[in-house]
């Protein structure tokens, strides 16, 4: 059973000084607790606009079946491949970049640009419906991981030093990726 955390107004005045109490509350996600997929709204780079797709539930033992350990690692328990070794670091072919799991359009070639971290780095996903984001306090550091909205794979973080317009570097892993070439 899944458990999902909800922000919502609990109407307790705060002893006569006219304030109210925000809080944070933990309750059931019925959707998730069944494993049935959830329809969400999504960009697809063939179909040029938004469609309505379902998430992809699956076991650990499933997705250690399709995947590499490289892949299963990064993707399902959040690691990082060493930087320069990723099959897409240098690359520059045009295409869509594609999450290994289950598949949702990420990333075009066009928002890609070199860093010089050594991982693929992106200006912008190709939609915001396309990825989630949450707070990662990992490593002694506040950062943002990149989730895929699909599938919730770890693809990677997003940090505030990237190039204009949008000044965010979305630094992904090369193994969270697969790219479908442009014809």
């Amino acid at each position: 059973m899944r458990i999902t955390r909800r922000t919502f107004l609990v109407a307790i005045p705060l002893a006569g000084i006219g304030a109210w109490l925000f809080r944070e509350r933990m309750f059931e996600d019925a959707a998730a607790a069944s494993g049935a997929p959830r329809p969400i709204r999504v960009y697809s780079v063939r179909e040029k606009g938004f469609i309505m797709s379902d998430t992809v539930e699956k076991t650990d033992a499933e997705w250690r079946k399709l995947l590499t350990p490289e892949e299963y690692e990064v993707t399902r328990r959040a690691g990082t491949e060493a930087a320069f070794s990723g099959a897409y670091w240098n690359t520059k072919e045009k295409g869509t970049y594609r999450c290994v799991c289950c598949g949702l359009d990420l990333y075009r070639s066009e928002a890609k640009y070199d860093s010089g971290t050594g991982w693929p780095s992106f200006r912008k996903p190709v939609a915001d419906e396309n990825i989630r984001e949450r707070a990662d306090d990992s490593l002694f550091a506040r950062r943002t991981e990149v989730l895929c909205a699909r599938c919730g794979a770890h693809l990677g973080h997003v940090f505030p030093d990237g190039p204009r317009p949008s000044g965010l570097r979305y630094c992904m892993n090369s193994a969270a990726l697969v790219l479908a070439k442009d014809p």
